[in-house]
């Protein structure tokens, strides 16, 4: 009982204090989400045009998923848990408080004004709930290799960009 209410406790504080955690779920590589953490439970927002992906993951009323926190200083993993998924369904109490939450730490939103409308519309709420005890964390590394993507920042500096660094140096 007590080892439990430990593992609780390390899961809330990690997971409240980490900025990303990654989630795998039944399908798909592990992903790193932005969260928040309310009510004793993970809450994650996804699937919508412009938010981060969540179907690939097979995260579905009712599936486990297995969440890793990792150190917000340090950036090294502190803890993994499992969690059962549910569906917050629009509108409901649940939902509003956990999207009041999740409104409140989402940055750089297009439409703040509107952004609770449009994911009642668009994105699903997920509450992730830790099982019980934490998972023993493995040996070695878990890094993979990047999912390939379309996404680039990689194009030539133009030509004056040196000459303007050089500028501004003068100056300051």
């Amino acid at each position: 009982m007590t080892q439990t209410l430990l593992d609780r406790a390390l899961i809330e504080e990690a997971t409240k204090k980490s900025g990303l955690i990654w989630v795998r779920g039944p399908e798909g590589p592990a992903r790193a989400l932005w969260h928040v953490w309310h009510e004793g439970a993970v809450c994650l927002l996804g699937d919508g045009p412009v938010e981060q992906p969540l179907a690939d993951l097979g995260l579905r009323e009712g599936a486990t998923a297995t969440v890793s926190v990792r150190s917000k200083d340090k950036g090294g993993r502190l803890v993994a848990w499992t969690a059962r998924v549910s569906e917050l369904a629009p509108g409901g109490e649940a939902w509003t408080e956990a999207v009041g939450e999740l409104k409140a730490k989402r940055l750089n939103s297009t439409d703040a004004e509107h952004v609770t409308e449009r994911w009642a519309r668009e994105c699903r709420v997920l509450r992730l709930e830790p099982l019980g005890e934490t998972s023993a964390l493995p040996d070695g590394s878990l890094a993979e290799p990047p999912l390939p993507t379309p996404a680039t920042t990689r194009r030539p500096i133009p030509a004056a960009l040196p000459k303007l660094l050089r500028r501004g140096r003068r100056r300051g």
